[in-house]
This record gives structure tokens, C-alpha cells and sequence, in this order.
């Protein structure tokens, strides 16, 4: 990796920052396909489908990457911790944020879920992983009081009124925090395994422990009446969130250095709010506008600390 976070020679400046505003994008366009799918599967049974669709995507990756790679070493521990991990992590996360998905707006949604990097150190710190430096804390403190003004100053739309908003925007916090956790936790781990093994067990313990509720959901459910437009819809989440974004981020990682690309991470949210208002015309206030900026500012101090 480039210690200077810039492009190595010959790399292909243009074919790299394409693909990286391409997984921007696909990221943001997550938020308004969800939506999409909601229109017409339960929470539940999307997010256990979505979860176990992305696990099975994740499967010939995994098998490609082990026939070109030295065969790794797991102990009891590893399993242990990855399934633990897989179960509460991935399963909490993907159904947490349909559940608040469908709830609240998409400009709530992607602001709340910008605080990630905010979760994973506080998780970090409380874990005796990091330390919370003045700078930190206050960045904390300024994030989380846009979450507040977001709040306080819901989008005032008839489908969305600040009850609702309100406790979607809790379940989208749940997701992250779910998954700030899987991340901080599974550190150990990840550094003695790749990403996409970690990712695919992590999917595929996700997956089993989605199945009871998944095969509940879909016992009685009219598979036969959903619309093309939902079926793709799911399938989206399960492979370009899940799968293409995932590659497309760790190619990016041997291209440029993990601060410089964590960086474009700002965009994500703002992308989110711009799809959101062209394609759902949900409204952009200056209030909304004001409380994502807030928190952005709170997130870059923290992560600058």
C-alpha cells in the first residue's frame, strides 16, 4: 500500500476513482432499493433472504480466493468468535436496518449510518483497543448531537412523521452499532484471515441464524405475487452492497492507502440524500440538511483525533 495514499505508477488513476465512485454509488443506491423492496417484503423476511442470498454470492468468491492463496489455520477460538460474531453481527445488522428502513427516510437512514466510524471507536475504547483523546470526544459529542437535531427537526412530510422517524431512525442505529461491534470484535480475527472469508462466514452464520424467522416469514407469504421490480430489488442488496462494493473496496485498499480511502466515505451519505430527493422526492430542508452536516463534522473530527 502506498504509504503516500496516493495511486501507485501505472495503477490507472481514472479505472480506480471510477470504480470507487462506482461503489459510492451503489452504496447510496442501497438505501433507495431497499426501500423498493420494502414496498413489498416484510423486514424480517427480506433481511433473512438478503442475508442468506449475500452468504451463497460470497461462496465462489471465498472458493476462488482459497484456490490462489496458501491454505489458512483456524482454531477453536476463530470459529468461535466468527460465528458469534456472524450470528449477532450480520443477522442484527441487515434486519435492524430494514426494519428502520422502513420507518424512516432515506436522508435519516444514510446520515445515522454515517456515525459507523463513531461506534467503532467508542466500541473500540470501551474494549481498551483505543484511546479517547480530548479531539475525539468532542467529535463524538457533535455527531451524535446532529442525530439529536435530526430529530428535532423532522422532514415534515405527512408518511413521515417524527414518531417514525424517531424509531426508525433507533433500528438504523441498532444496525450499525450491531455491526460496529462485529468489526471491533472481530479484529483479532481478521488479521489472521482475509476479509472475504471472514465476510462469507460471517454471512453464512448470519444466514442459519436467520432461518427460523426467514422460513416463518415464508411459510404462508405470496412469493407468486411479488413483482419483478422487488425481486431484483433484493437481489441488488444481496450482491452489489454485499459482494461487488465488499471487492471493489478491498482492490481499492492495494491502490491507495485505508485513511485516504475511508475519506470518500463522507460522500456516501450525501449521495444517499441526493438519490433519495431525485428519485423518492423526499425533501431536503435546511434543517435536514444542517443536522447531516453536524454530524459529518462530528464523525471527521473524531476519526481526525
Amino acid at each position: 500500500m502506498s504509504d503516500e495514499g496516493e495511486p501507485k505508477p501505472g495503477s490507472g488513476k481514472l479505472l480506480l476513482y471510477s470504480l470507487i465512485l462506482a461503489m459510492l454509488l451503489l452504496w447510496a443506491g442501497n438505501f433507495i432499493i431497499g426501500k423498493v423492496a420494502l414496498r413489498e417484503f416484510p423486514p424480517l423476511l427480506a433481511g433473512g433472504l438478503r442475508t442468506a442470498l449475500a452468504g451463497l454470492l460470497m461462496v465462489p468468491v471465498f472458493l476462488w480466493q482459497r484456490a490462489r492463496t496458501p491454505r489458512e489455520t483456524w482454531t477453536r477460538r476463530d470459529w468461535r468468535v466468527l460465528l458469534l460474531l456472524g450470528v449477532f453481527g450480520v443477522s442484527l445488522n441487515q434486519v435492524f436496518f430494514l426494519i428502520g428502513l422502513k420507518r424512516t427516510t432515506v436522508a435519516h437512514s444514510a446520515f445515522v449510518v454515517g456515525l459507523m466510524p463513531i461506534l467503532v471507536l467508542l466500541i473500540a475504547v470501551l474494549a481498551g483497543q483505543e484511546r479517547l483523546a480530548g479531539r475525539r470526544l468532542a467529535g463524538m459529542i457533535i455527531a451524535f448531537g446532529g442525530v439529536v437535531w435530526l430529530n428535532a427537526f423532522p422532514a415534515g412530510t405527512p408518511a413521515q412523521v417524527a414518531g417514525p422517524s424517531l424509531l426508525g431512525d433507533l433500528f438504523i442505529f441498532l444496525s450499525i452499532l450491531s455491526f460496529a461491534a462485529f468489526t471491533v470484535f472481530g479484529k483479532e480475527v481478521s488479521r489472521r484471515h482475509s476479509g472475504i472469508t471472514v465476510s462469507t462466514i460471517g454471512y453464512a452464520a448470519g444466514a442459519v441464524a436467520l432461518a427460523p424467522l426467514t422460513l416463518w416469514y415464508a411459510r404462508d407469504f405470496p412469493f407468486a405475487s411479488i413483482s419483478t421490480a422487488a425481486w431484483m430489488s433484493l437481489l441488488y442488496m444481496a450482491l452489489f452492497p454485499s459482494v461487488i462494493c465488499y471487492l471493489i473496496y478491498y482492490f481499492a485498499l492495494t491502490k491507495i492507502s485505508a485513511s485516504r480511502l475511508a475519506a470518500f466515505g463522507y460522500v456516501q451519505p450525501v449521495l444517499a440524500v441526493a438519490l433519495g430527493t431525485a428519485i423518492l422526492r423526499e425533501p431536503l430542508t435546511p434543517a435536514l440538511a444542517a443536522g447531516g452536516a453536524i454530524i459529518l463534522c462530528g464523525v471527521y473530527f473524531a476519526e481526525r483525533g
